[in-house]
């Protein structure tokens, strides 16, 4: 029998207000008064009406709640109810937790089959109509994963059970490749005819690709099954083989990854020999370098753009516990100690409505609600996973209204070195291997369809043959749990020999890649634990649904492993063994559904040879020259830090936990005005100083000129911006992530192998070793607008560069808040006439001209000096020139120390003459620190061979003085605080 437990609050409800605000800004002239909320939790189990109501009991705080079973209690004069819940399917992450507890208060343990749904109602009260109510239904809910219904005021409430019902699974079946050409690029485009005579979905193969499966399989004299194709599909997709990265380019023979980013580092690592402090690089799921002797550092950045733009809630959660698993899954598991994360959405006001189809039932989400969503996603698994999140950045353009860049990284921990065996011999933890004989152990969550053709979907662009299955949500409370497992006791207990996490792919995937360490494998897919039956054995195979990792467990410590798991609440199940046949075989029902070779699996797929084509330069708009004459200073520096790509996003960094674990040193906000951070200092270890620096770096708006100076500068402001932390060039590391669009285009290839040539260059040049990276080329939306007309926005080319580094004492790190009247200010680097693309021509409507150049030399030098002195204490503060130049950078050292500032800008160093070029350039290179006076002396001597000036001291009053040619700009702090944190102050 079915019962509903309602649970609803006796006092003041938070949430509540929360939607009445929101629907209230949303729709001012709606005469909404008041909402209330409901929790319901529809219990599908066979329960006594005493254990309901223990579960019941359980399910509420008696001090603030009360609850109700199988009747709704309404609140008096509400108008309209709606009630929102997933969709049959949809992970419910509170409903499974809310099953576990009812287990615990009835000690019954949960029959297969039956489960626990949530959903939540909103009552609201005023003088509100029909179409309000759908109209506020539709902003509360997401319909590709939500369910909402509209119930008027003495309606009965529905008991709704979104059980998921498949029916018996479909047979694994032979497909015929035996085909036309045509056909043959209909299968990779639209995926395999399924008995129903429907496509099943993108397999993202070429017909080139298509040809080289059908010629193997006529070697092997026969069809391949559906779980055969759907396999190479994954394994051959451009998210995980990294196609156009891999394959030759023009005269590049052996790809820009082998040549400039692989290559880079090879270099690198030469030229530093003894002092390499590279561990693991490009060969695990995560890089690594030296912490100390005892301890390695790890670092990943990971991507999930496509789930994100359809789905931001869930495609951000999963991103930032995905990427928590490349940590866990790097050697034999590190533990996560920080998160990062960086978002590139639209403008949230643009109010646009786009459609994946022209009959516009597919609506994409606003803008406003992507960010909304992806905001809410790195949260939820952040915080409940226990990961302090100390870092991260929101970029706004319109070119990523299609389709938002959502960026999630994990910092971790792991000892170099991990008991073995009864002899205390130690094994080296960032060496793993899967060997024949090894039990393949599927740890974590259960598979359902959420995360089918994942890997595929994400190698498209977003269109109307996007499939809502591609998206899942992470569950980050089971991923706690395995990881605690994992960390605090299997690993230092040597009981597996390898790990991986399920990311694209699946099982297919994660299986696929360790069986190459042992040799072969021999998977049951009728042993792998389901959400629910049904699934057919292809759907088992590819699906990416969260939470999971897989194992090689040697069998005679499998016991001990299960306990441990069982102990931690964590399902590990053995669906095969390693083998060395050299072979991926995959068995349903007693069959063989997959029988392939490891070396067509992995490196069957033909190379493509792609040629690239110079697009054309991009000129300076007419009258861009006579709008900068017209422009007002004062009012230009106001409207430069209300930009939301450069004003304050403290509405994120206080809803994320930075402070769990008790590691972060400098915090998201910095200084008495709270100021964001462009760098992040950890002290992983409460018995030592040594610390861990993270910053980063992205320039996208430059690629509209040219994508060369745009990867330049996003490396050297990653660098600058971990210098002035109180990390040095000596021990730094570097990330790459690239996001680009319309990768099919020569024109497009062409930015991407420049891009790529001068990552190469500069980080050789600075000596910062990539250690790790990722590329997503497919960031393009094809559809179509409110009017029928067919669209495409593409994403700006993108690279983002993560830092890390490591430095001796925490205690010697630096801020970027002026910290006392009478400091001296001094600005490091040259200043050039470079407004190219920059953040001042955006307020006048302009993008072309002198894009920033990085001189490696110059810079270097600057770095060099600036980390010296802070090293030796000389410096009070230190920020690098980034996004908006030097108005910027003064503004907010001055409003994170609440201090004014008196400063002269009329002597700087380069060759920038017009007052605007020198406020706003966002020429690279360049540093503004505060000095003690007694300081000043010694500062000086520290910056010998550095272009810098002295331009000013901090002052007591605050007001921001600055002298330029021809006028004097009269600031207060009050009003650049307020210019600052303008944009989203609603939020």
């Amino acid at each position: 029998m079915t019962h509903r437990i309602t649970v609803l609050p006796k006092i003041a409800d938070a949430r509540a207000a929360g939607i009445l605000r929101h629907l209230q800004n949303l729709f001012p002239k709606v005469k909404l008064t008041g909402v209330k909320t409901a929790s319901a939790y529809t219990v599908d189990a066979v329960l006594s009406r005493d254990q309901v109501q223990r579960a019941a009991e359980r399910l509420t705080n008696p001090v603030i709640e009360d609850f109700s079973i199988d009747t709704v209690p309404t609140p008096e004069g509400y108008s309209y109810a709606i009630e929102i819940g997933f969709l049959p399917g949809v992970t419910d992450n509170v409903g499974h937790t809310a099953k576990q507890t009812i287990e615990d208060a009835t000690s019954r343990t949960s029959s297969e089959g039956e489960a626990v749904y949530t959903s939540l109602f909103v009552f609201l009260s005023g003088d509100i109509s029909q179409d309000d109510a759908v109209r506020f239904a539709a902003e509360l809910h997401n319909p590709l994963i939500e369910r909402a219904k509209i119930y008027k005021a003495g309606d009965a409430f529905e008991m709704v059970v979104p059980k998921i019902t498949l029916g018996l699974p479909q047979e694994p079946i032979a497909v015929d490749l035996e085909v036309a050409d045509d056909e043959l690029e209909r299968i990779g485009r639209d995926g395999i005819l399924d008995m129903s005579g429907t496509r099943r979905g993108p397999l993202a193969l070429s017909v080139e690709e298509m040809k080289a499966i059908r010629q193997y399989f006529r070697k092997e004299k026969r069809k391949p099954t559906d779980v055969e194709l759907e396999s190479i599909a994954g394994t051959w997709s451009e998210h995980c083989k990294h196609t156009i990265f891999n394959d030759p380019l023009d005269e590049i023979k052996q790809g820009i990854y082998r040549t400039y980013i692989k290559g880079a580092t090879q270099k690198i690592r030469k030229q530093k020999g003894k002092k390499d402090f590279c561990i693991s690089v490009f060969k695990d799921n995560s890089g690594a370098i030296a912490f100390d002797k005892d301890y390695l550092v790890t670092h990943k950045v990971e991507t999930h753009n496509s789930p994100s733009g359809l789905d931001p809630f869930g495609g951000s959660v999963t991103a930032i516990v995905g990427v928590n698993r490349d940590c866990l899954g790097f050697g034999l598991g590190a533990k996560p100690i920080a998160n990062i994360y960086g978002f590139f959405v639209a403008d949230p006001t643009d109010s646009r409505q786009l459609f994946r189809d022209k009959e516009k039932k597919q609506q994409l989400l606003p803008a406003r609600r992507i960010l909304e969503g992806v905001v809410k996603g790195i949260n939820a698994g952040g915080n409940q996973s226990g990961i302090p999140t100390p870092l991260g950045f929101v970029a706004v353009d319109p070119s990523f209204r299609g389709k938002p860049l959502v960026f999630g990284g994990t910092v971790g921990l792991i000892p170099r070195k991990i008991p073995s065996g009864s002899r205390g011999l130690a094994r080296k933890s960032y060496e793993k291997k899967a060997r024949p004989g090894d039990y393949i152990v599927m740890l974590g969550g259960r598979v359902g369809l959420d995360g089918v053709h994942g890997a595929t979907f994400s190698s498209e662009s977003l269109t109307v043959g996007s499939p809502a299955t591609a998206v899942q949500i992470g569950d980050p409370i089971t991923q706690k749990k395995f990881s605690d497992a994992l960390i605090r006791e299997a690993r230092d207990k040597n009981l597996y020999d390898s790990i991986t996490d399920n990311g694209a792919g699946g099982l297919s995937g994660s299986v696929g890649e360790m069986s190459r360490e042992a040799g072969g494998c021999l998977v049951d897919i009728g042993a792998v634990p389901l959400k629910y039956p049904g699934l057919a054995a292809w759907q088992t195979w590819i699906s990416e649904s969260q939470e999971r990792m897989t194992l090689a467990v040697p069998k005679q410590r499998w016991n001990a492993f299960k306990k441990i798991c069982a102990r931690h609440d964590v399902e590990a199940t053995v669906i095969g063994t390693f083998t060395r046949s050299g072979r991926v075989v995959v068995r349903h029902g007693g069959k063989n559904v997959m029988n392939v070779s490891l070396n067509f699996l992995h490196d069957g797929r033909p190379a493509k040879k792609q040629k690239s084509k110079r697009p054309a330069a991009v000129k300076m708009p007419r009258g861009a020259q006579n709008a900068r004459k017209e422009v007002f200073l004062k009012r230009a520096v106001l409207d430069v830090l209300a930009r939301p790509s450069v004003g304050s996003i403290s509405f994120i960094s206080r809803q994320y936990d930075h402070e769990v674990l008790a590691q972060t040193i400098t915090k998201p906000l910095q200084g008495r005005g709270s100021v964001g951070a462009d760098a992040a200092v950890l002290q992983p270890l409460p018995d030592s100083k040594r610390g861990i620096v993270l910053a980063h770096g992205y320039t996208p708006w430059y690629s509209q000129i040219d994508t060369y100076a745009m990867a330049a500068a996003a490396i050297d402001t990653a660098v600058r911006n971990a210098v002035c932390a109180g990390a040095s060039r000596a021990y730094l590391a570097i990330l790459d992530n690239f996001c680009w669009s319309s990768s099919e285009r020569q024109e497009r290839l062409y930015e991407l192998k420049r891009a790529a040539q001068a990552c190469c260059d500069i980080a050789v040049a600075y000596g910062t070793p990539f250690i790790s990276g990722k590329d997503s080329m497919h960031n393009d939306f094809k559809g179509f607008t409110e009017e029928g007309e067919r669209i495409h926005i593409a994403a700006l080319p993108t690279l983002l560069v993560s830092a890390i580094g490591v430095i001796p004492d925490v205690t010697k790190t630096q801020t970027l808040d002026f910290k006392m009247p009478g400091d001296s200010i001094y600005l490091l680097g040259a200043t050039n006439d470079e407004l190219g693309a920059s953040e001042y021509f955006g307020t006048i409507g302009a993008v072309g001209g002198s894009v920033p150049k990085v001189d490696v030399k110059k810079n270097a030098k600057t770095y060099d000096a600036t980390a010296k002195a802070i090293d030796a204490g000389l410096v009070s503060s230190a920020i690098g020139l980034s996004r908006g130049g030097l108005a910027v950078a003064l503004a907010k050292s001055a409003i994170a120390g609440s201090l004014g500032a008196t400063v002269d800008i009329r002597k700087i160093p380069g060759k920038a003459r017009a007052a605007d070029s020198i406020l706003f350039s966002e020429s690279q290179g360049r540093i503004l620190v505060s000095v003690r006076p007694e300081s000043a002396e010694a500062f000086e001597r520290a910056c010998k061979g550095v272009a810098f000036s002295k331009i000013g001291e901090v002052a007591h009053d605050a007001n921001v003085l600055i002298q330029t040619k021809g006028q004097r700009i009269d600031l207060g702090v009050d009003d650049l605080k307020d210019a600052y944190r303008s944009f989203f102050k609603e939020w």
